[in-house]
């Protein structure tokens, strides 16, 4: 059975990149978001994320008639769910986006369709969909059911792209393709091979599931260490990045550059799925996560530190020192501030500060809720000519054109090694 039409439900930073690679490709898209702000400014042939390239594709197929957003499932050959997968309570998968997203399609299901999970997930997550698309259509067979040849094919398919650059890793990197029964493997290949010009790397749903779960932990694992350096590096005075850098030297080590902790919809989060359900055997990965969730205390520590000191240098009151933090985003040059750690050091410093806290974050028009009525958002230039202490957080573009020796303030807590 061809792909005619294609739905990808949630039109977030993966869904609405995927969706618009069909579309390119000349497929008929339509996708499904709760977000009426979306789906409103989507079928305007407008986007409501920033990602390079991906404004121009949106128009194109929307104008075109490829693309369209509602906010009601449809009929479709293809199903990609692509909703998100936070954590809840002491850090176990909340699957709540996905079974509603499952059932919200599971009333339009044809015989032949294929769906297909993309959002990060538990392992055994894929079958539990298929077991709840199941009881909502006991008319329909699925792989648990009658193997290759259930009415409905599921499988599951991890994306792995980065920020910033979607568009470009959407279509050239490989993909594991983890089907439930080799059917669905077969059949999704043929899908993403509308637009992939990577390979499609066959696997059962579980290895699948686990694989996505194990890229995103061994990064976690690794800037860990980095940022374990950074802090013993403190203790002894000792220049991180240029240790890093020498280290690196060395033809078999290669280490990552330490920050104010790790943010993001996926390494923040994805390991602390391995680890709710394996607790006794993933001692390694809890205690990288638990570096990195408390580095941006040790953050906010150096900056009350540098505060004390501007204070102690000064005849003002703390209510007359203003801090600027640079950055708001969870990793360079994208808007997307999900589980960043520099929203809850600027969050933090606000709230205990009793001067002005700026935050200058190019990529935003706005300060999110989080922060209204605790900052102000400033432009690069007044941050720099009117703040005391210099808290800089990511290292965007904008940042990394001013030279350190534009910086004049004394008091600079650098976690990005931008203006050392």
């Amino acid at each position: 059975m061809s792909f005619t039409t294609i739905s990808v439900i949630g039109l977030g930073y993966i869904g609405l990149p995927t969706a618009a690679a069909f579309a390119s490709r000349r497929k008929r898209v339509i996708g499904v978001d709760v977000n009426t702000h979306a789906v409103e400014t989507i079928n305007r042939g407008e986007i409501h994320i920033v990602e390079p390239e991906l404004s121009s594709v949106v128009k194109t197929a929307v104008e075109e008639g490829f693309l369209r957003a509602t906010t009601v499932p449809v009929e479709a050959d293809a199903y990609l769910i692509a909703v998100p997968t936070p954590f809840k309570g002491e850090h176990e998968p909340d699957m709540a986006y996905v079974e509603a997203a499952a059932k919200s399609i599971a009333p339009v299901l044809k015989k032949g369709a294929l769906v297909i999970l993309e959002s990060t997930s538990p392992v055994g997550a894929t079958e539990q969909m298929a077991q709840w698309l199941a009881e909502m259509r006991p008319d329909l067979s699925f792989p648990q059911q009658a193997g290759d040849q259930a009415d409905i094919n599921v499988a599951y398919c991890p994306e792995r792209v980065l920020p910033g650059q979607v568009m470009v890793e959407l279509i050239k990197n490989d993909r594991v393709i983890g089907g439930m029964t080799p059917t669905c493997s077969a059949r999704a290949s043929e899908l993403y091979n509308i637009f992939l010009e990577g390979e499609c790397v066959v696997t059962n749903s579980r290895t699948a599931e686990m694989c996505k779960l194990t890229e995103n932990s061994f990064r976690d694992v690794n800037i860990a260490f980095a940022n374990e350096l950074s802090l013993i590096c403190d203790e002894w005075q000792i220049n991180v990045w240029q240790l890093i850098r020498l280290a690196n030297r060395h033809p078999r080590v290669n280490i990552l550059q330490p920050g104010p902790g790790v943010g993001g919809h996926c390494i923040a989060v994805d390991p602390w799925f391995i680890v709710a359900q394996n607790p006794q055997q993933s001692r390694l990965i809890r205690t990288a996560r638990e570096v990195n969730d408390d580095k941006p205390r040790w953050v906010i520590e150096r900056v009350k530190a540098a505060v004390a000191d501007c204070l102690a240098a000064s005849d003002r009151r703390a209510s007359e020192i203003k801090i600027a933090c640079f950055g708001l985003a969870f990793k360079p040059n994208i808007d997307d501030l999900r589980e960043s750690p520099a929203m809850g050091i600027a969050q933090s410093l606000a709230r205990w500060h009793g001067g002005e806290t700026l935050v200058v974050e190019p990529n935003v028009e706005r300060l999110p809720k989080a922060l209204e009525g605790l900052c102000v958002l400033a432009s690069l230039e007044e941050a720099l000519a009117s703040a005391d202490v210099l808290v800089m957080l990511v290292d965007h573009r904008e940042f990394k054109a001013v030279s350190g020796n534009a910086v004049t303030q004394r008091y600079v807590v650098d976690t990005k090694g931008v203006w050392r």
